[in-house]
Formats: C-alpha cells, sequence, structure tokens
C-alpha cells in the first residue's frame, strides 16, 4: 500500500507516522522519508515532530491536534478557546487552550500555539465531540468552570473571565454540578463562590 492510500485509509486528516507506518508495514524512517516528500509537494504538512496534517481537507482544523499534543494523556479544548467556540464570548484567543491529565506545558508548532493545563483525573469531564467530529470540547458550562478552576490555582491564570453571552440553553445548575466534582475543598469553595458571581451578574443583566 502507498503511503498516500494508507493516508485516506486513516481517514482524518491529522495522523502520526507510526500510524502510517503500522498501517503499511514499514518502518518509521522510509514512511518518514516518504511523507516528507509530500510534504514537499504541498500535500502534507508536519506541525511538529512525527505529526502530519492534511491542510487542504475541509475538515481540518489546528483544534484538532490537541489529542496529539498530549501524547498517551487524554486532552479536550477548554477555557477561552471552547469558550469562543461555543459562542459565549466574541474574543478570540491568540493561543489554543485545553485540558489534560498530562503535565502543564505550551507547545509551539508550525499551526499555532497550544496551552494545555492539567487538570485532576476526577475534575476530567463535561465534554463532548466538536460539531466537526474532529476534537473533544467542554461544554458551555465546563469551559467557564474551567476557567474558573485556573484562576483559583497557583499562577492564577484566567483571572478576569472575558466578557460572556451566556444563551437561555446555559444551565447554571449544571456548572455547578461540575464545581462540585473538584477534589480540594478550597479550590471547590473557591470556584462555586466565583460561579455565584458570574450568575449575579448574568442576572442582573437579563433584566
Amino acid at each position: 500500500m502507498t503511503v498516500a492510500r494508507a493516508v485516506q485509509a486513516i481517514g482524518r486528516p491529522v495522523f502520526t507516522t507510526r500510524e502510517i507506518a503500522a498501517i503499511r508495514g514499514t518502518s518509521l524512517s522510509s514512511t518518514s522519508q516518504t511523507l516528507k516528500r509530500m510534504e514537499e509537494q504541498g500535500l502534507l504538512m508536519s506541525p511538529s515532530r512525527g505529526l502530519w496534517c492534511v491542510p487542504t481537507d475541509p475538515r481540518f482544523t489546528p483544534f484538532a491536534l490537541v489529542s496529539f499534543l498530549a501524547g498517551k494523556h487524554r486532552a479536550y479544548v477548554s477555557f477561552v478557546s471552547a469558550l469562543h467556540l461555543q459562542g459565549l464570548t466574541g474574543q478570540i484567543p491568540q493561543v489554543i487552550y485545553a485540558a489534560t491529565t498530562a503535565h502543564t506545558r505550551v507547545t509551539k508548532t508550525r499551526l499555532a500555539t497550544y496551552s494545555l493545563h492539567r487538570i485532576h483525573p476526577a475534575f476530567f469531564t463535561g465534554f463532548d465531540w466538536h460539531a466537526s467530529d474532529q476534537f473533544l470540547i467542554a461544554t458551555p458550562e465546563k469551559a467557564v468552570v474551567d476557567c474558573l478552576y485556573l484562576s483559583g490555582r497557583k499562577g492564577k491564570r484566567f483571572g478576569f473571565l472575558p466578557e460572556l453571552e451566556l444563551p437561555r440553553s446555559f444551565s447554571f445548575r449544571r456548572a455547578r454540578k461540575w464545581a462540585r466534582r473538584i477534589a480540594e475543598p478550597r479550590l471547590r469553595a473557591y470556584v462555586l463562590e466565583k460561579l455565584k458571581d458570574v450568575e449575579s451578574r448574568y442576572r442582573m443583566g437579563s433584566n
């Protein structure tokens, strides 16, 4: 099987050298060389080592790289990135933010800069597939709670939420349910209190 056919067999616009080599039953080095030639022809792009994408595929989005950048750990798009994609804010983040069970780190690629933040495994929930079916994304409620979660931890990232445009479908009851899954008592209390402030401002603005 040719590399081109192996890429088609993957069925998605983002994949690894290892995946293609496994499908073809060939070595990583020879597979990598062929993929690089396809990149030179403008058919593929390698945003980071061992990772490839088909930028001309209409399904492709830089957000699809998130799960691959987390390695053996899990990850989903969240925080202000999810707030924007879910239509809760018009602010467009310059960095793609994601929640993960891996260590917190920033990864720069040819396509974008990714900021992955570790959250407690018990709190790793509240996400679903994006409409594109190419990546996991926090629900609107979980994205807000995730931001508050980080604002209460060391570094206090997202100490100030962007202006939110909450739809009628947004449920503060669901948001509180996610917040109560935070294992640390102090942090859980902090997030619930901040969530109460968000709800209060929302109620005042909607009157």
